[in-house]
């Protein structure tokens, strides 16, 4: 059973699921999906195409698959997928996909703090922390378990890959490669990111092969594709290594320097 304020107004079309608690003043519109073990609101919007999985939690004034802010967008249809266990904010805006994808997507047990955006067409994976008004911009790709601190924004179609650590305050407009620390103005890689790695359960002889691996893409004598061809003969038969590779051949605007 559903408990519903009964200032809230949540269309008869909508499809809830059961043990939901939806707040006072809250709006949900024709197209919404919502799992279990939700709570909704207060005065939380979730527009047509919201898709909102099991455990979520979305606070006040939030923002659910508005349509996005992009020109090209022929209010064609599309979602935005929230999956289980996340943490919404206050005053975060979510922002569906447009016809180029048709979706945007946050995925498992994540945390975007207040006034948070994610834009049109950007995914972010799971466990990820979307520190206070980081804006991530259309297009975006966070992979798994980057923590992003606040007030820093993810130029259009850039990835972040997993692990990773941005420190709040900065601008990312290159791709920030997997494993890594990034700080400082224009971001730059700053080392592993240990502390996380560490806590996360990532062996010794890990660590020390994504040390060894990001020694040679950040080496000045190298260039990133003689990085690569050293990289795979001396260490490509590690697991962590083979992500950062696979990582460097879809990387389409660059890596952060040093």
């Amino acid at each position: 059973m559903n408990t519903i304020h009964p200032t809230a107004l949540v269309s008869s079309k909508a499809k809830l699921g059961d043990n939901n608690v939806i707040l006072p003043y809250t709006i949900i519109e024709d197209d919404v999906e919502i799992g279990n073990d939700c709570i909704i609101g207060p005065h939380a919007v979730l527009y047509n195409g919201a898709r909102i999985g099991n455990r979520v939690k979305i606070y006040q004034s939030a923002s659910v698959a508005h349509i996005p802010q992009d020109l090209k967008f022929g209010h064609e249809k599309s979602l935005f997928i929230i999956d289980d266990d996340t943490v919404i904010h206050e005053f975060v805006t979510l922002h569906r996909g447009t016809k180029d994808t048709g979706f945007s997507k946050i995925g498992k047990n994540c945390l975007l703090m207040a006034y948070a955006h994610v834009a049109h067409d950007s995914v972010i994976g799971d466990n990820c922390i979307l520190a206070n008004g980081v804006q991530i911009a259309g297009h975006v790709t966070i992979e798994d378990y980057v923590i992003i601190g606040g007030l820093t924004p993810v130029h259009q179609f850039c990835i972040v890959g997993q692990h990773s650590m941005l420190g709040g305050g900065f601008r990312a407009v290159q791709d920030v490669p997997p494993y890594i620390l990034a700080a400082n103005e224009p971001l730059r890689f700053e080392g592993l990111n240990i502390i996380g790695l560490r806590r996360r359960g990532f062996a010794n002889e890990d660590i020390y092969a994504l040390k060894k691996a990001y020694n040679y893409i950040y080496s000045k004598s190298l260039n990133v594709s003689q990085a690569k061809e050293i990289i795979q003969r001396e260490l490509g038969d590690n697991k962590c290594v083979k992500n950062v590779l696979e990582f460097l051949s879809k990387s389409k605007r660059g890596l952060v320097g040093k």
